[in-house]
C-alpha cells in the first residue's frame, strides 16, 4: 500500500489492483482535482466534498469489497452537522491482507464506544487537526489518537501554502507542539508494509502533491 497527500482531507492510496482517492475537493480550495474516471471515491463528509462522476463512489456506512481492499464505513457526526441533523459523515477503515487504515474524517466532537468497537485495531491513522471549528484541532486529534493506538499517525487538514480554506486551519508546526510529538521531515509517499510497524506510535508527515 502507498498512500499520497494533496492538501485538506485528500490522499490517493495506491494498491496492487486499486486506487482510492479520499475526499477530492481540490478544485474547490484552489487546486486541480486528481480523480480519474477508474478510481475508488471515497467521501467522509456529504456537505464538505461533491460526489464525482465515477464508477464506484463510495459514501455511506456499509461494509465493501472492492479489488484487493475491504472498506468499512463507520457513522459519525461532523463538526457541520447540528443535533437535529444528526449523522452525515462517514469514518473509513481500510484493510488489505496485512495493513489497516483508518481515515477518520471531520468527526465530532469525540469517538464513542460503539465507533471504537467498530474501528478495531488501526495501523495507520490519517487524522485532520487545523481546527478553528471546522475539523478537530490538535487536542482533539491528541484524544483520538490515544483511543485508537495506531502505529503510524498522518496529519491533514491544516494550513498548506496555495490552499485556500473556507475556515483558516492551524499551520502544522503550531499543531505538533499541542500534539507534544517532534516534527519529522516531510516524505513525498509512505510506502506502508505490516513489517515496518513499530512498537510506539510515530507522525509521519507527507509532503503536498501536486
Amino acid at each position: 500500500m502507498e498512500l499520497q497527500f494533496y492538501g485538506a482531507n485528500c490522499l490517493k492510496i495506491t494498491t496492487k489492483k486499486s486506487t482510492i482517492v479520499i475526499d477530492d475537493n481540490l478544485s474547490d480550495i484552489g487546486k486541480k482535482s486528481i480523480t480519474k474516471l477508474e478510481d475508488i471515491i471515497l467521501i467522509t463528509n456529504q456537505k464538505a466534498v461533491n460526489a464525482l462522476a465515477n464508477k464506484i463512489v463510495l459514501n455511506y456506512p456499509a461494509e465493501y469489497e472492492v479489488g484487493d481492499v475491504s472498506i468499512q464505513g463507520i457513522a459519525a457526526r461532523s463538526h457541520l452537522d447540528s443535533e437535529a441533523e444528526g449523522q452525515s459523515s462517514t469514518i473509513f477503515k481500510i484493510s488489505t491482507s496485512d495493513v489497516r487504515l483508518l481515515i477518520l474524517g471531520h468527526i465530532y466532537p469525540d469517538l464513542n464506544e460503539q465507533q471504537l468497537e467498530a474501528i478495531g485495531t488501526v495501523d495507520v491513522l490519517c487524522i485532520p487537526v487545523g481546527g478553528n471549528g471546522f475539523t478537530l484541532d490538535a487536542l482533539g486529534a491528541l484524544k483520538c489518537i490515544k483511543k485508537i493506538e495506531p502505529k503510524i499517525i498522518i496529519p491533514t487538514h491544516y494550513s498548506v501554502k496555495g490552499i485556500n480554506y473556507e475556515v483558516p486551519q492551524a499551520t502544522l508546526e503550531e499543531v505538533v507542539k499541542d500534539l507534544s510529538m517532534e516534527l519529522s521531515a516531510p516524505i513525498e509517499r509512505l510506502k506502508i508494509k505490516s513489517a515496518d510497524f513499530g512498537e510506539a506510535s510515530g507522525l509521519v508527515v507527507l509532503e503536498v502533491s501536486n
